[in-house]
Protein backbone atom coordinates (compact mmCIF):
# COMPACT_ATOMS: atom_id res chain seq x y z
CA UNK A 1 0.00 0.00 0.00
CA UNK A 2 1.65 3.45 -1.00
CA UNK A 3 2.08 5.84 2.10
CA UNK A 4 3.86 8.72 0.14
CA UNK A 5 2.20 11.79 -0.60
CA UNK A 6 1.96 14.93 -3.49
CA UNK A 7 4.97 16.15 -1.50
CA UNK A 8 6.73 12.97 -1.22
CA UNK A 9 6.67 12.95 2.62
CA UNK A 10 6.03 9.54 3.67
CA UNK A 11 2.36 8.88 5.60
CA UNK A 12 2.08 7.17 8.45
CA UNK A 13 0.88 3.95 8.61
CA UNK A 14 -1.72 3.53 11.20
CA UNK A 15 -3.75 0.71 12.10
CA UNK A 16 -6.83 1.83 9.98
CA UNK A 17 -4.35 1.09 7.21
CA UNK A 18 -3.93 -2.44 8.27
CA UNK A 19 -7.64 -2.83 8.08
CA UNK A 20 -8.36 -1.26 4.72
CA UNK A 21 -5.77 -3.85 3.34
CA UNK A 22 -6.89 -6.54 4.89
CA UNK A 23 -10.80 -5.64 2.93
CA UNK A 24 -8.25 -5.02 -0.28
CA UNK A 25 -7.09 -8.32 0.35
CA UNK A 26 -3.68 -7.01 0.00
CA UNK A 27 -1.05 -8.42 2.06
CA UNK A 28 0.67 -6.99 5.31
CA UNK A 29 4.54 -6.90 5.21
CA UNK A 30 6.09 -6.82 9.32
CA UNK A 31 9.80 -7.30 10.95
CA UNK A 32 11.21 -6.69 14.01
CA UNK A 33 13.75 -3.87 15.00
CA UNK A 34 15.46 -2.90 17.63
CA UNK A 35 17.83 0.66 16.85
CA UNK A 36 17.66 2.89 14.60
CA UNK A 37 20.03 1.44 11.70
CA UNK A 38 17.58 -1.52 10.63
CA UNK A 39 14.47 0.58 11.11
CA UNK A 40 15.79 2.71 8.81
CA UNK A 41 16.67 0.32 6.49
CA UNK A 42 13.47 -1.96 7.13
CA UNK A 43 11.48 1.14 6.35
CA UNK A 44 13.32 1.85 3.14
CA UNK A 45 12.34 -2.04 2.06
CA UNK A 46 8.82 -1.11 2.16
CA UNK A 47 7.15 -2.90 5.27
CA UNK A 48 3.90 -1.46 6.75
CA UNK A 49 4.69 -2.09 10.63
CA UNK A 50 7.66 -2.65 12.69
CA UNK A 51 7.51 -4.95 16.31
CA UNK A 52 9.68 -3.72 18.89
CA UNK A 53 9.63 -7.47 20.35
CA UNK A 54 10.57 -8.43 23.64
CA UNK A 55 13.19 -11.18 21.02
CA UNK A 56 15.54 -8.88 21.46
CA UNK A 57 16.43 -10.79 24.65
CA UNK A 58 17.21 -13.70 22.14
CA UNK A 59 18.96 -12.21 19.97
CA UNK A 60 20.15 -8.91 21.23
CA UNK A 61 20.74 -9.76 24.85
CA UNK A 62 21.83 -13.48 24.58
CA UNK A 63 18.87 -15.11 26.76
CA UNK A 64 17.37 -18.22 26.34
CA UNK A 65 14.08 -16.64 26.67
CA UNK A 66 12.08 -13.53 26.45
CA UNK A 67 11.09 -13.23 29.97
CA UNK A 68 13.74 -11.68 31.00
CA UNK A 69 13.20 -8.59 29.28
CA UNK A 70 12.20 -5.37 31.59
CA UNK A 71 10.21 -2.37 30.77
CA UNK A 72 13.68 0.09 30.78
CA UNK A 73 14.80 -2.47 27.63
CA UNK A 74 11.34 -2.25 26.08
CA UNK A 75 11.10 1.71 26.34
CA UNK A 76 15.23 2.27 25.54
CA UNK A 77 15.03 0.02 21.96
CA UNK A 78 11.48 1.78 21.36
CA UNK A 79 12.58 5.07 21.71
CA UNK A 80 15.99 3.81 19.59
CA UNK A 81 13.38 2.84 16.91
CA UNK A 82 11.02 5.18 16.97
CA UNK A 83 13.82 8.34 16.47
CA UNK A 84 14.33 6.76 12.84
CA UNK A 85 10.89 5.73 11.88
CA UNK A 86 9.22 7.93 9.85
CA UNK A 87 5.92 5.92 8.56
CA UNK A 88 5.76 2.45 9.22
CA UNK A 89 3.05 1.63 12.54
CA UNK A 90 5.23 0.84 15.57
CA UNK A 91 3.97 -2.05 17.83
CA UNK A 92 6.04 -2.62 21.36
CA UNK A 93 5.75 -5.52 22.99
CA UNK A 94 4.48 -5.31 26.63
CA UNK A 95 6.83 -7.58 28.20
CA UNK A 96 6.86 -10.20 30.84
CA UNK A 97 4.70 -9.32 33.78
CA UNK A 98 4.35 -5.67 32.94
CA UNK A 99 0.49 -6.14 32.38
CA UNK A 100 -0.31 -8.67 35.64
CA UNK A 101 -3.11 -6.41 36.57
CA UNK A 102 -5.26 -3.97 34.75
CA UNK A 103 -3.78 -1.17 36.57
CA UNK A 104 -0.21 -2.10 35.76
CA UNK A 105 -0.97 -2.50 32.02
CA UNK A 106 -1.92 0.94 31.78
CA UNK A 107 0.97 2.56 33.76
CA UNK A 108 3.25 0.73 31.50
CA UNK A 109 1.73 1.18 28.43
CA UNK A 110 1.56 5.01 29.10
CA UNK A 111 5.06 4.77 29.47
CA UNK A 112 6.23 2.53 26.18
CA UNK A 113 3.98 5.58 24.38
CA UNK A 114 5.29 8.54 26.53
CA UNK A 115 8.71 7.52 26.15
CA UNK A 116 9.15 5.02 24.00
CA UNK A 117 7.50 6.12 21.32
CA UNK A 118 5.22 3.22 20.51
CA UNK A 119 2.19 3.55 18.39
CA UNK A 120 -0.11 0.77 19.59
CA UNK A 121 0.92 -2.51 22.01
CA UNK A 122 1.28 -5.76 22.09
CA UNK A 123 -0.09 -8.36 24.84
CA UNK A 124 -0.04 -11.72 24.96
CA UNK A 125 -3.19 -13.79 26.15
CA UNK A 126 -6.65 -14.71 24.98
CA UNK A 127 -9.82 -14.45 27.35
CA UNK A 128 -7.89 -13.43 30.09
CA UNK A 129 -7.08 -10.12 28.90
CA UNK A 130 -10.05 -8.98 27.43
CA UNK A 131 -10.30 -6.34 30.67
CA UNK A 132 -6.76 -5.40 30.28
CA UNK A 133 -7.60 -4.44 26.35
CA UNK A 134 -11.37 -2.99 27.14
CA UNK A 135 -9.23 -0.49 29.47
CA UNK A 136 -6.78 0.44 27.47
CA UNK A 137 -8.61 0.96 24.41
CA UNK A 138 -11.05 2.92 26.72
CA UNK A 139 -7.77 5.25 27.09
CA UNK A 140 -7.51 5.31 23.52
CA UNK A 141 -4.27 3.11 23.58
CA UNK A 142 -4.21 1.12 20.28
CA UNK A 143 -3.56 -2.95 21.26
CA UNK A 144 -2.37 -5.68 19.03
CA UNK A 145 -3.33 -9.21 20.52
CA UNK A 146 -1.21 -12.31 20.44
CA UNK A 147 -2.31 -16.02 20.30
CA UNK A 148 -0.99 -19.39 19.40
CA UNK A 149 2.80 -19.92 20.66
CA UNK A 150 2.96 -17.03 23.59
CA UNK A 151 6.57 -16.36 24.35
CA UNK A 152 6.31 -15.60 27.55
CA UNK A 153 4.46 -18.91 28.74
CA UNK A 154 6.84 -20.71 27.50
CA UNK A 155 7.58 -22.46 30.94
CA UNK A 156 4.10 -22.90 31.76
CA UNK A 157 3.86 -24.79 27.89
CA UNK A 158 6.71 -26.67 28.06
CA UNK A 159 8.56 -25.17 25.24
CA UNK A 160 8.28 -24.09 22.05
CA UNK A 161 5.77 -25.99 20.40
CA UNK A 162 3.12 -25.11 17.62
CA UNK A 163 -0.03 -25.18 19.39
CA UNK A 164 -3.79 -25.62 18.27
CA UNK A 165 -3.11 -29.07 16.95
CA UNK A 166 -6.44 -30.49 18.75
CA UNK A 167 -9.86 -29.20 17.67
CA UNK A 168 -10.43 -28.38 21.39
CA UNK A 169 -7.01 -26.04 21.72
CA UNK A 170 -7.93 -24.69 18.27
CA UNK A 171 -11.49 -23.93 18.94
CA UNK A 172 -10.33 -22.18 22.12
CA UNK A 173 -7.71 -19.95 19.98
CA UNK A 174 -10.44 -18.88 17.66
CA UNK A 175 -12.78 -17.59 20.66
CA UNK A 176 -10.09 -16.04 22.27
CA UNK A 177 -9.51 -13.62 18.69
CA UNK A 178 -12.86 -13.47 18.75
CA UNK A 179 -13.08 -12.50 22.63
CA UNK A 180 -10.06 -9.48 21.99
CA UNK A 181 -11.53 -8.36 18.75
CA UNK A 182 -14.90 -7.41 20.58
CA UNK A 183 -12.63 -5.95 23.40
CA UNK A 184 -11.18 -3.93 20.65
CA UNK A 185 -8.02 -5.02 19.76
CA UNK A 186 -7.18 -3.76 16.43
CA UNK A 187 -5.11 -6.82 15.10
CA UNK A 188 -3.39 -10.11 16.21
CA UNK A 189 -0.64 -12.10 15.98
CA UNK A 190 -1.01 -15.42 15.56
CA UNK A 191 2.43 -17.25 15.99
CA UNK A 192 3.28 -20.85 15.62
CA UNK A 193 0.01 -23.32 14.87
CA UNK A 194 -1.27 -25.04 11.68
CA UNK A 195 -1.76 -23.52 8.75
CA UNK A 196 -5.37 -24.57 8.47
CA UNK A 197 -6.41 -22.80 12.05
CA UNK A 198 -4.10 -19.75 10.77
CA UNK A 199 -6.89 -19.43 7.67
CA UNK A 200 -9.67 -19.84 9.69
CA UNK A 201 -8.38 -17.50 12.56
CA UNK A 202 -7.71 -14.70 10.04
CA UNK A 203 -11.64 -15.26 8.70
CA UNK A 204 -13.25 -15.69 11.48
CA UNK A 205 -12.34 -12.02 12.51
CA UNK A 206 -12.81 -8.83 10.78
CA UNK A 207 -9.22 -7.26 11.94
CA UNK A 208 -5.84 -7.69 10.56
CA UNK A 209 -3.76 -10.79 11.46
CA UNK A 210 -0.46 -11.22 11.32
CA UNK A 211 1.00 -14.91 11.00
CA UNK A 212 4.60 -15.78 12.25
CA UNK A 213 4.84 -20.00 11.71
CA UNK A 214 0.88 -19.91 10.94
CA UNK A 215 0.55 -20.25 6.92
CA UNK A 216 0.17 -18.28 4.19
CA UNK A 217 -3.67 -17.45 4.12
CA UNK A 218 -3.39 -14.88 7.28
CA UNK A 219 -3.61 -11.44 6.51
CA UNK A 220 0.21 -10.64 6.56
CA UNK A 221 3.62 -11.85 7.97
CA UNK A 222 6.22 -11.19 10.37
CA UNK A 223 9.31 -12.54 11.23
CA UNK A 224 12.16 -11.33 13.66
CA UNK A 225 14.73 -9.81 11.15
CA UNK A 226 17.79 -11.44 12.69
CA UNK A 227 16.01 -14.44 12.10
CA UNK A 228 15.83 -13.76 8.28
CA UNK A 229 18.63 -12.02 7.56
CA UNK A 230 20.35 -15.67 8.79
CA UNK A 231 22.44 -14.04 11.82
CA UNK A 232 20.37 -15.16 14.74
CA UNK A 233 22.98 -17.05 16.72
CA UNK A 234 22.11 -21.04 17.07
CA UNK A 235 19.41 -22.44 15.63
CA UNK A 236 16.85 -20.71 13.27
CA UNK A 237 13.03 -21.25 13.29
CA UNK A 238 11.76 -23.52 11.02
CA UNK A 239 9.07 -21.25 10.10
CA UNK A 240 11.42 -18.66 8.64
CA UNK A 241 14.01 -18.16 5.88
CA UNK A 242 17.29 -17.02 5.20
CA UNK A 243 16.65 -13.99 2.77
CA UNK A 244 20.02 -12.87 2.55
CA UNK A 245 21.34 -16.42 1.16
CA UNK A 246 20.84 -15.39 -1.97
CA UNK A 247 21.12 -11.69 -1.66
CA UNK A 248 23.80 -9.29 -2.38
CA UNK A 249 23.48 -7.42 0.87
CA UNK A 250 20.96 -6.69 3.49
CA UNK A 251 18.60 -3.85 1.67
CA UNK A 252 18.10 -6.68 -1.00
CA UNK A 253 17.30 -9.03 1.43
CA UNK A 254 15.02 -7.39 3.31
CA UNK A 255 13.09 -5.92 0.17
CA UNK A 256 13.29 -9.51 -0.97
CA UNK A 257 11.37 -10.30 1.91
CA UNK A 258 8.66 -7.81 1.43
CA UNK A 259 7.85 -8.84 -2.18
CA UNK A 260 7.55 -12.15 -1.32
CA UNK A 261 5.27 -11.49 1.31
CA UNK A 262 3.18 -8.80 -0.95
CA UNK A 263 3.22 -11.58 -3.53
CA UNK A 264 2.00 -14.49 -1.24
CA UNK A 265 5.67 -16.21 -2.21
CA UNK A 266 6.53 -16.34 1.57
CA UNK A 267 5.71 -18.52 3.26
CA UNK A 268 5.99 -21.59 1.24
CA UNK A 269 5.51 -25.18 2.16
CA UNK A 270 8.66 -25.75 3.95
CA UNK A 271 7.58 -22.99 6.56
CA UNK A 272 4.28 -24.05 7.23
CA UNK A 273 2.73 -26.44 9.97
CA UNK A 274 0.63 -29.12 9.63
Amino acid sequence: MSTQTDNSKPTRVTASTLQKMKVASEKIAVLTSYDASFTTLIEQAGVEAIIVGDSLGMVVQGHDSTIPVSMTDMVYHCANVSRASEQALIIADMPFMSYASVKQGLNNAAKLMREGGAQMVKIEGGAQRVELVKALVAESVPVCGHLGLQPQSVFQLGGYKVQGREAEDAARIIDDAKALEAAGAQCLIIECVPASLGRDLTKAVTIPVIGIGAGAECDGQVLVHYDMLGITPGHRPSFSKNFLHNASDIPSALKTYVEEVKQGQFPSDEHLFS
